[in-house]
């Protein structure tokens, strides 16, 4: 049985979001639903009905209703949902316009920048004016090049306002990086800062965009936000225009909200892109509103007076998530830069002096944090905190352990797991449910989640594949040139017909937790036997020896064999006694089968953008096979050191 390490008090549990919602679902449906389990329960049985109660309790606005919530519950892909509706996702967001602090942006160059809910309103209108003067309106993407800042949620807005689909990258996305994406889609008008910091240099993006723009003739505009400088040359980019004389003059304008359908297109998303180029999965309005909404109003418990902050850049799906975190009312907190820049309290640092409640980053991050020795509790006044949320990765058991000893020992730790292509997650937080150390804490509401065996059967206890076996609304409505579905449906559906294969691998535990074991298509066959990743991640966590680390499986000999890459911490070296630690280690708190064939030192470990090991490409470099696209890499340079390695020739 995992470690308790943390359990809401009854009159915490009263208080919460959830607790509300479920007497709501008790009210309407004469229900007796106590706890999260029978609500969960209840939301998977009866899906039309939970999303018609949360779509009234979240007070979704909508010019007209919607005739039915889903045409077809057990149709995957292919559902629709609500039918008939007309809304807009810009108009929901901006529901609030008074004085209340609605975002706080902290770049590393400048002290905190701060933006009411009115001055949020009146930036869009202005901004929206334009856009609709530059001809853009339901049809158009609109793209944005920008570090995670006010303007960049300002620009989203205002194109989704007029109807217009948003898309974004980060601005350390290198050129092919970025035309793999917005070359597809071919967007109308682009954002772009000027640059912008890291490790306290500044960092020129318009060189870059000059360069893009000669390969992308869909753009007629593009839009720079002075940030590294007051007042950039825009004379070597073509069609480029000042974010202030771009945006209306005009203030108090009434935002014009485009009336849509469901359905309309919302967001385009990518896949990293690791193995070609990155699928574009295009996302549609009221399926991706009410799914943030479910997972923040309920699953994070935000509000009003909560003050939220998640370590995202606008290339990952968390800049989405948190922006959606506008419907609440609660007040988002940005940050651009390095999270260890100038030191490695930053963040928490800005914890302290916003009274952060709820802090959301990576298991990279608290992993960091952990080997470099940090203490944020003891060092920053972190009394307003009540929750951390972390994904990305499996957050490691030492992980857990280590947010309650040194963050906080009463607060709701939600480790969170999903993907870009639900815009959302499959298992996050509950505020009414215990912390089990190396589990996240449920299965989210209305998402039939499972872990099928070899078989294609459901258990609980045991390792298997993470499907969902009902649809949802947060959905791809479709891939980006993809007229007969085929990408959408080989990328989850080829597996088990009529059943979302997500591709990773799971457990589902008796009291209802999800323990993550990293992804299925990088999974270990040793002997035959299916080993999840995160189960050796997680014994190496500890040791001071090892910085970071990645272990594939490499063919050998009609079987695979466990191959082991440490990236040594500063003043070790990789002697045979540290190898025999690790085996030790391995084997003694895993299984014999767990224990490495091969452990070798290496001076960097690859990740994707989105800060994400690439197992499979380390796999890939190992057996000779080519690395189709290394620009989704953040640091491709490093995938050289695996290359023609004599003792992976050796037995």
């Amino acid at each position: 049985m995992a470690e308790l390490l943390w359990q809401p008090s009854e009159a915490q549990i009263r208080k919460t979001n959830m607790y509300r919602f479920m007497q709501f679902v008790n009210g309407r449906y004469n229900l007796t639903l106590d706890s999260y389990d029978p609500l969960y329960q209840w939301s998977i049985a009866h899906i039309p009905e939970f999303w018609d109660c949360l779509w009234t309790f979240a007070g979704v606005i909508a010019s007209a209703p919607y005739r039915r919530v889903v045409d077809d519950v057990h149709k995957m892909p292919g559902a629709r949902w609500f039918e008939g509706a007309r809304l807009n996702f810009a108009e929901n967001l901006l529901r609030y316009r008074d004085d209340h602090t609605a975002l706080v942006f902290k770049g590393e160059i400048q002290a905190p920048v701060r933006m009411t809910y009115a001055e949020l309103y009146d930036e869009v209108a202005q901004v929206a004016r334009s856009l609709r003067a530059a001809g853009v309106g339901p049809g158009d993407r609109v793209v944005g090049f920008m570090p995670n800042m006010p303007q960049t949620i300002v620009a989203m807005l205002a194109a989704v306002s007029a109807g217009a689909t948003w898309s974004s990258c980060s601005p350390d996305f290198g050129i092919k990086g970025v035309l793999d994406r917005f070359g597809q889609i071919r967007p109308k008008v682009l954002f772009t800062a000027n640059g912008y910091a890291y490790k306290g240099k500044k960092i020129d993006s318009l060189t870059r965009v000059a360069s893009i723009l000669k390969q992308l003739p869909s753009i007629e505009e593009v839009v720079v936000v002075p940030y590294t400088e007051a007042h950039p040359d825009l004379q070597a980019v073509p069609k480029a225009v000042a974010w202030d004389d771009f945006k209306s003059a005009e203030h108090g304008l009434e935002i014009e909200f485009e009336q849509l359908p469901a359905d309309h297109p919302l967001y385009i998303m990518y896949s990293s892109g690791t193995t070609g180029l990155p699928k574009c999965m295009v996302q549609g309005a009221a399926g991706i509103l009410v799914h943030h909404l479910k997972e923040l109003m309920l699953h994070t418990d935000l509000r009003r007076r909560d003050t939220i902050f998640y370590f995202t850049t606008c290339g990952w799906m968390m800049w989405n998530w948190l922006t959606s975190a506008l419907a609440t009312g609660a007040t988002l907190v940005l940050f651009d830069g390095n999270p260890f820049y100038p030191h490695p309290g930053v963040l928490w640092e800005l914890a302290q002096s916003e009274t952060i409640t709820v802090f959301g980053t990576s298991a990279g991050y608290i992993a960091a944090l952990q080997n470099a020795g940090v203490t944020p509790g003891s060092t920053y006044d972190l009394s307003a905190l009540r929750a951390v949320l972390s994904t990305g990765s499996p957050l490691s058991v030492e992980g857990f352990k280590y947010v309650y000893r040194e963050v906080k020992s009463d607060l709701q730790l939600a480790s969170i797991a999903g993907g870009t292509d639900l815009n959302g997650c499959f298992a996050l937080g509950n505020p009414m449910g215990p912390v089990y150390a190396g589990e996240l804490q449920c299965r989210g509401l209305a998402m039939k989640v499972a872990a099928f065996d070899e078989n294609g059967k459901a258990v609980i206890g045991r390792q298997g594949e993470l499907v969902c076996t009902a649809p949802f609304p947060s959905m791809p409505i479709y891939f980006w040139d993809d007229p007969d579905g085929a990408k959408y449906h080989k990328a989850y559906f080829d597996v088990y017909p009529n059943v979302w294969r997500h591709g990773d691998f799971i457990e589902v535990t008796e009291h209802g937790g999800v323990i993550m074991y990293g992804r299925s298509d990088a999974t270990l066959n040793p002997g035959g036997v299916r080993i999840g990743t995160a189960e050796i991640y997680r014994q190496l966590e500890p040791l001071e020896e090892i910085d970071d680390s990645v272990v594939v499986g490499q063919n050998w000999k009609n079987d695979v064999r466990v191959i082991l890459f440490v990236k040594l911490a500063a003043g070790y070296e990789l002697t045979e006694a540290l190898k025999n630690k690790i085996r030790q280690i391995i084997r003694t708190n895993a299984s014999p089968r767990h224990v490495p064939a091969k452990i070798l030192s290496v001076p960097d470990i690859p990740y994707t953008l989105n800060m994400k090991k690439v197992e499979l490409a380390v796999k890939k470099v190992i057996e000779g096979q080519p690395v189709l696209n290394k620009d989704a890499l953040s640091n491709p340079e490093a995938l050289a050191y695996y290359a023609h390695l004599p003792e992976l020739q050796e037995d």
